[in-house]
Order: C-alpha cells, then sequence, then structure tokens
C-alpha cells in the first residue's frame, strides 16, 4: 500500500519537478520567465493522478467471484498472506 500511495505522489509531482527544472533552465539562460502557473500545474497533476488511478481499475486482476482466504500463523510462528481462491 505504502509503494501505491508512493507512486501517486511521485506521479503528482512530475508536473511541477518539469516546470521547477525548465524555470532554473530558463532564468540560467537569460530568458524572462512569468509567475508561475499555478493552476494549470494542479490541473495537469489531477488528470495524471485521475490516469493512474483508472489505470489501476482497467488493469488491476479481478477477484470477484473468488473467496478471500485470511492469513493464517502456522505452526513454527510465521504469518502466512491472505489471498483469493477459486470457489
Amino acid at each position: 500500500m505504502f509503494s501505491q500511495i508512493l507512486l501517486r505522489v511521485v506521479l503528482v509531482a512530475i508536473p511541477f519537478l518539469i516546470w521547477f527544472a525548465w524555470a532554473a533552465w530558463a532564468r540560467r539562460s537569460g530568458r524572462p520567465m512569468g509567475t508561475t502557473p499555478w493552476p494549470w500545474l494542479v490541473v495537469a497533476s489531477a488528470l495524471i493522478l485521475a490516469a493512474s488511478l483508472m489505470g489501476t481499475v482497467a488493469f488491476k486482476p479481478d477477484n470477484r467471484g473468488k473467496v478471500y482466504v485470511p492469513g493464517e500463523v502456522t505452526a513454527d510462528g510465521r504469518v502466512t498472506p491472505g489471498r483469493f481462491e477459486a470457489k
């Protein structure tokens, strides 16, 4: 779950990172800079986030029609992860 949240944070940060990298390069090369387009950056981030969430729904394996078997503690103290099994 942590990796999924971290992935979404990185995806949201991409437009901001691109903008600020370009702005730093433009300042060094002497180009005139305007103000930071915050609304455009937020909208771009929201679109990327929405696309990633839709992609997750579209490409994640479907577990409907399967039975969830919860994790168990074995005799030697190890914990088996929960899983879905076919009916």
